[in-house]
């Protein structure tokens, strides 16, 4: 969505194709596999698609029909059921869910509701209906769910029942490894964008000393050289965490991966398929990023750097939507919503590009960076607690940039994910930086 004022016509257009696009996707999610894929849980990390499905009609319902339009609850019964905070993923299969037909029905009896509603809202009068943001809110909501559900659909076991074309060749020639981001301030995070959730706000000044970082994310044949170089029996690269998670669990590649003889397959969606060398590596933790990077002689950028390198334009001095400016992406610029389901080669998209020259920024894989989820100067929670300020803290890192399972309506410049620094069934990646110039104690 653009920071221009829209009329409310406008707005309702732009809301009910955010709400619609995320509907066409979780129902492709939930009607491409039989009941018992739907019903089951593939991991006790993540939740039965079943639950993820009737979960987002109830957001949907307690947000846009209760709240913004004042409408009696349908299903107040199942408030407790689909709440995330009461019920842990593990826990989630033994509650009285619905079944996928009545979780289908439902869902779909309150969009039809929700589409009344927006039809008749002023969408002004509040924040929570100022420039539509509640509805807004719940089509992100959706299409985050809808990545979770991806992700379910990679753990699942059986045969593909997925299917995309690969990403377009765009690599359009030799890259330099790395791209200077020259010390100054910009601003971080925004005070305008109409659907920024409350961790992106608000806007503040920011002062970043020099460094470099990675002109693409880290590719699978670059980490693939750490593998080689016994990176997994190495304790010296390893936060002491992260040590322990190897010696516990016996890691020695990313996730879906497996040596079969000299050559390195991996798992992607129900397909064995060899290891692409020139695709960023894809679901690592936050502390394999790290130790390749401790391997390598460099770091991973903290989460102001790699918004700097995003969004920072060193000519105007403006901090923009986008690593390519204000417009919102399209297919030539980011590997989004999708579309392919699996990260573009290294050095792809040329168009999305940031004015320093960094590149897949936005998109293709999360970005694990170094720092803590904790909240910007002056934050304020909205419209619950519960969204982000009950996660701040030492436990969460911030992930950056999206993947190619992430919506455009997800992703921006300002977006901040964050999750555990185990977590490695998600769609994650990293680049690396370093100081541009050597620190004391080096």
């Amino acid at each position: 969505m653009t920071t221009d004022p829209l009329t409310p016509e406008a707005l309702r257009t732009r809301a009910a194709a955010a709400l619609l696009a995320a509907r066409d996707r979780t129902r492709l999610l939930t009607t491409s596999v039989e009941e018992p894929d739907l019903v089951a849980q593939h991991s006790p990390l993540m939740s039965p698609l079943v639950w993820d499905l009737a979960h987002i009609g109830n957001q949907e319902e307690q947000w846009l029909l209760r709240t913004v339009g004042g409408r009696d609850a349908l299903r107040p019964d199942i408030d407790s059921v689909y709440d995330a905070f009461e019920h842990p993923r593990a826990e989630r299969p033994s509650l009285p869910l619905l079944a996928p037909a009545e979780a289908h029905d439902y869902v779909a009896e309150v969009r039809g509701r929700v589409l009344e509603v927006l039809e008749s809202s002023p969408l002004r009068g509040g924040p929570l209906l100022d420039a539509g943001f509640a509805f807004g809110m719940i089509a992100q909501h959706e299409q985050q769910h809808d990545e979770t559900m991806l992700i379910t659909h990679q753990l699942r076991r059986g045969p593909a029942v997925l299917s995309a074309p690969p990403p377009p060749a765009t690599f359009d020639g030799i890259l330099t490894d790395e791209v200077l981001v020259p010390a100054g301030p910009f601003t971080m995070g925004t005070s305008t964008e109409p659907w920024a959730l409350d961790n992106e706000r608000p806007a503040h000044r920011r002062i970043v000393p020099a460094f470099l970082i990675d002109t693409t994310p880290v590719s699978n044949g670059a980490y693939q050289c750490f593998i080689d170089d016994g990176g997994y029996d190495e304790p010296r690269w390893w936060a002491k965490e992260g040590w322990a998670q190897v010696r516990e669990h016996g890691l020695r590649a990313p996730l879906f991966w497996k040596r079969e003889g000299r050559q390195w397959l991996r798992r992607r969606f129900g397909v064995t398929e060899p290891v692409p060398p020139d695709e960023p590596v894809l679901h690592v933790s936050w502390y394999e990023a790290d130790a390749y990077a401790r391997w390598a002689g460099r770091r991973l950028p903290t989460e102001a750097e790699w918004e700097k390198a995003a969004r920072h334009d060193p000519v105007t001095g403006r901090a923009l939507r986008y690593p390519w400016g204000d417009e919102d992406p399209t297919p030539d610029r980011a590997n989004l919503a999708q579309r392919h389901l699996r990260p573009a080669p290294v050095g792809s998209y040329p168009e999305g590009q940031s004015p320093l020259g960094v590149r897949q920024l936005i998109g293709d894989v999360w970005e694990w960076t170094a720092s803590d989820f904790l909240p910007y100067p002056g934050f304020a929670a909205f419209p619950y607690r519960e969204y982000s300020e009950v996660f701040f803290g030492d436990r969460y890192k911030v992930l950056r940039g999206g993947s190619f399972a992430v919506d455009p309506i997800a992703c921006r410049g300002t977006f901040r994910n964050w999750d555990l620094p185990v977590r490695r069934q998600i769609f994650s990646g990293f680049r690396t930086a370093r100081d541009a110039e050597p620190t004391a104690a080096a």
